[in-house]
């Protein structure tokens, strides 16, 4: 038998690259919600009432300390049980999305935490009104140091997406393992995907290093 037979990588190469969009969709939206989420929950976990606070820490810390792969599970079979059945592309963008959500919060944390106190008392003596503050005086401080922590898991989320394949997202993982069961060859696409990840991870990284240089560039500016 060939190691690796070349006919066999060019057919299933469109359908390899056709799934790996899928990834990408599904990487992109998670990061979208693990963003927004994030920046949220710092907010209240911070500067909320305590009623907020105490809970959103228990809620942080509890995601943070079980598998993505149970919260997949729960968001795709356990709750339907109360009414809400997601199809599994929304669940698994949504367990990704709230999983990276709770370790972002902490990255803007660090970020909000090293805007100078001198700051927040400026924002008071001008009457500014505290969504006025961090919209246009915190946040745009807080987030430029926190770029790199928050593209590190950008390309986490991106390597965590094979775990969809378990409620059957047809994302790359799970068409490279549907290819070789259905023709008892497995080097070929997996040994695809792995390149595919690894090329996407470095244009992520690159990306995310342009971003960083055009932030502090503006910062620079101002």
């Amino acid at each position: 038998m060939m190691f690796w037979d070349w006919d066999f990588t060019q057919e299933i190469l469109p359908l390899l690259i056709r799934a790996s969009l899928i990834t990408v969709q599904a990487t992109v939206l998670g990061f979208v919600i693990a963003a927004i989420l994030g920046l949220a929950f710092a907010i209240g976990r911070m500067y909320g009432p305590r009623w907020l606070a105490v809970p959103l820490t228990g809620f942080i810390e509890g995601v943070r300390s079980t598998p993505l792969l149970i919260q997949i599970f729960f968001i795709y079979f356990v709750l339907p049980q109360f009414g809400l059945a997601l199809d599994a592309m929304t669940a698994g963008v949504l367990a990704l999305g709230l999983h990276y959500a709770t370790y972002c919060s902490e990255v803007y944390r660090a970020g909000l935490a090293n805007v100078a106190r001198g700051q927040w008392e400026a924002s008071t003596a001008l009457n500014l009104s505290p969504f006025h503050t961090f919209r246009d005086i915190i946040i745009p401080q807080a987030i430029p140091p926190v770029v790199p922590a928050l593209g590190n898991y950008l390309i986490a989320l991106f390597k965590d997406t094979p775990l969809l394949s378990a409620i059957a997202v047809l994302e790359l993982m799970q068409t490279a393992k549907i290819i070789g069961s259905e023709n008892f060859r497995y080097t070929e696409p997996i040994t695809i995907v792995g390149i595919i990840f690894l090329i996407f991870s470095l244009v992520a990284a690159v990306l995310v290093r342009l971003v960083e240089t055009w932030l502090n560039r503006r910062i620079t500016h101002t």
